[in-house]
This record gives C-alpha cells, structure tokens and sequence, in this order.
C-alpha cells in the first residue's frame, strides 16, 4: 500500500498537472498521514529537509554552470566554437552534420545543458546546414540528437544533480562522462557519414594550415573553456563547485572585458534567466530530498530492491530492466526529477547487485538524456523544432535514425563498465 501512495499517487498529481516540487511535497505529506500521522515525522523535521535539500556546497555548481553556458551563447563564442569545428572536420563525410557534433562536444565542456545546446548552437546549426543544401528534418534531427551528448561530458548538470542525490562522488561522475560522451560522439558520427553518403550532402575542401591556424587564433579563448574546467577537475586542482564558478567568471570576462560584445542590459538579463532557471531546479532538489526521506523511513528501497531479486539474481537482467524502465520514465519526465526521485531509490538496489554507482549514475542520466529527444515530453524535441521552424512531426521523423546510435552507446556503457570506470581514480 505505501509503495501505492509514494508512486501511484505521484503519478497522478502528474497527471492532473501539479508542478513536479508540489507533487512531491503533498505526496510526502500523505505518506506521513498514512505512516500514522505525525508519528514517523514531525512537521519541524519536514521543513529541515526541505531547506537541507538545498543548502548543499555542491549544488550551486548548477547555476554556475548554466550562468556560463547562457553567458556564451549572448556572446559570439558559439560562433567561433562552430566556424573552427567547421574547419576541423567539415570535410569529412556528412559535412556540416559532422561539425554539429562536435560543437556540441565542445560545447558541453562549457554549459552542461543539453537545452542550452540545442537552443544556442541549434540556432547557427540549422541556419548553416539549411544554406548548404541539407534537408532541414535532417539539420534539426542531429542538432536535437548531439545536443544530449551535454549532459555527459564534464560539466554536466544532471550527473552534478545525480550525485547530490544519492551520496556519490560528483568529480568522479564527471571525470567518467568523458569516454562515454566521446563514445556517443563516434557513434553519432558514423550514422551521419551513412546518411550523407546516400543522400549525396556536401561537404567543404580540406583547409589549408594557415586557414585552421587562422581559426583557431580568434577561438583558442573559447575553446580553453572545456581544457580549464575538465583540466582542472582531471587534477584536481579545483572541484566540480569551483569549476562551476571558475568556467562562470572566465565567459563573464571573455565576453564582456576581452570580445566586449555584451550590454549591461544583456548581462542583466542573462543573470536574471539563469536565476529563474536555477530556482525551478532548486525547488525540485527540495521537494525531492523530502520525498527521499520519506521513502527511506518507509524501507522502500529495500522493497524495490527484493522485488528486483525476485525476477533475477543476475546483475545484467537487473540492468536491462532498469534500461527498460528508465527509457520509459524519460519519455515522460523531466530528467532532473526523474534523478532526485528515482535516483535513491534505484542505486541501493544497483549496488546490492554490485554496479558501481558512478557506473550506475552514467547509465540513468544517459538513459533520460535519450528521453530529451523522444516523445511526447521531448524537451530538445521542442526546442530544436522551434529553432528549425518546423512541425513536432517533421521533428521526430527527422530524429528518427538517431535512435540507433544512441541505442549503441547505452548498450556499450551498461555492459562495459571500464568505458565509464577507465578515468575515474
């Protein structure tokens, strides 16, 4: 029956359309009626854990980060970052497509935000693919389809998010997105060359040497964002917080002291939005720590855990059923909720079946970072359409053959835990 009330009644709220921090609270508030009213806690200890959920060092990596990945894209560092990818690998089969990944590899060195992605460099994507004669199903699958590569690679909020919630280390959260991002990247890539090739897309000349030195001049200080940060981390000479504040206070600098490409209106503005955006986060982060500890009191961890056993022992069928269920999940909820709510419950249950958790945290958040671009609740989906200017229909058909790829990796992180253990110390 509490398993009842902490899942079927969540899901309804859902449903009737309560935001997702208020259907966590009064789902907790019901579980503690239930649990015999005030007796398995008190209204004091509720409040504690609402404001405890938040007052964390590691959480205000959050809106760091997405204050320097909204700081760039006011900039022209999107810009340089694209024309020196262009230069890179533009000729290479697929053309322009190839240089939409690897921005958005490069890119998530500086956001951590698979949205910030698809809306910032989406917008100079489609535009430029569009101009070269791409179709723009094409364009706005591959935009929709790298920009999950985001909240992989190091910053990345959802595993900062993850690791919050469920007591593992960030660093090494983030330091194990490397090779799985770049493995995402690879396979992403190669779906790409097999398109262009069919469909006969340009693709630019080789460059010459002094036309990528050229390049590379005017972006090196965009492009020393991800060294710095994933650099720093890998070192250890400042932590996945400090980096946060280190990567916000060099585009601050960048764009505003060195390109002076920014108004004090736009930096305002820029502060605001990141703001607003964090505080949505926030109140998730505290409805999510309540509801946490309320499914701790009741043991439903444990639960979860021996209704896992009672299908299989094996660690692998564990792991495909959690794929399963996760693909689902992200097909209908917000990535950064699915984590705080589902995060606690799953990972108990992932190390009872000897996962690693770092191990674990990489395959959830990359599981509901393919629920970014798969509907109905598709966030990238709809961001990407709207920059595309095209329908939700012509969106999804367009990210289709993306799928397969992405399919690939996550079967190749679940089964081989060294593609995420390799780097971590």
């Amino acid at each position: 029956m509490i398993v009842a009330i902490f899942v079927g009644m969540l899901l309804l709220l859902f449903l009737l359309g309560f935001a997702v921090p208020y259907a966590l609270i009064i789902t907790s508030v019901v579980g503690m009626l239930y649990g015999g009213k005030f007796g398995i806690v008190n209204m004091g200890t509720m409040a504690q854990k609402l404001t405890a959920g938040v007052n964390s060092f590691v959480l205000l990596a959050i809106p760091f980060f997405m204050l320097a990945g909204k700081m760039m894209n006011v900039g022209s560092i999107t810009k340089r970052i694209f024309k020196f990818c262009n230069a890179l690998v533009g000729w290479i089969p697929g053309g322009l497509g190839q240089v939409n990944i690897l921005a958005s590899v490069v890119f998530a060195g500086m956001s951590g935000s698979a949205v910030a992605d698809a809306a910032g460099l989406g917008t100079i994507e489609i535009e430029a693919m569009k101009e070269e004669g791409f179709d723009v199903e094409f364009a706005a699958g591959i935009t929709a389809a790298s920009s999950t590569i985001g909240p992989i690679i190091p910053p990345s909020i959802p595993l900062i998010v993850f690791g919050s919630a469920c007591g593992v280390s960030i660093s090494s959260l983030l330091v194990g997105g490397i090779i799985p991002g770049v493995l995402c990247a690879v396979t992403l890539g190669l779906m790409v060359a097999a398109i262009s090739v069919k469909r006969n897309y340009p693709r630019r000349a080789f460059p010459s040497l002094g036309e990528l030195w050229d390049l590379f001049r005017h972006s090196i200080l965009a492009l020393m964002t991800p060294v710095i940060l994933i650099g720093g981390i890998l070192s250890g000479v400042f932590t996945a917080t400090e980096a946060a504040g280190v990567a916000t206070l060099y585009a601050t600098i960048l764009v505003c002291v060195v390109y002076r490409e920014v108004s004090l209106k736009e930096v305002i503005a820029t502060f605001k939005s990141a703001a607003t955006e964090s505080v949505a986060i926030m109140l998730v982060v505290a409805g999510s720590t309540l509801y946490g500890y309320m499914i701790t009191k009741f043991q439903i961890p444990s639960i979860v855990l021996n209704f896992f056993l009672s299908v299989s022992s094996n660690k692998y069928i564990f792991l495909l059923m959690i794929n399963i269920f996760l693909l689902f999940v992200g097909c209908f909820m917000d990535a950064n909720a699915a984590i705080m709510i589902l995060g606690p419950i799953l990972t108990p249950a992932a190390i009872a079946f000897e996962v690693n958790p770092v191990h674990f945290g990489l395959i959830m958040v990359f599981n509901l970072m393919i629920g970014l671009i798969t509907p109905p609740v598709g966030t990238c989906l709809y961001a990407t359409a709207r920059v595309a200017g095209i329908s939700f229909d012509r969106m999804v058909k367009g990210a289709l053959p993306y799928y397969l790829p992405l399919a690939i990796t996550l079967i190749i992180i679940t089964m081989i835990p060294q593609v995420t253990l390799l780097l971590v110390h």
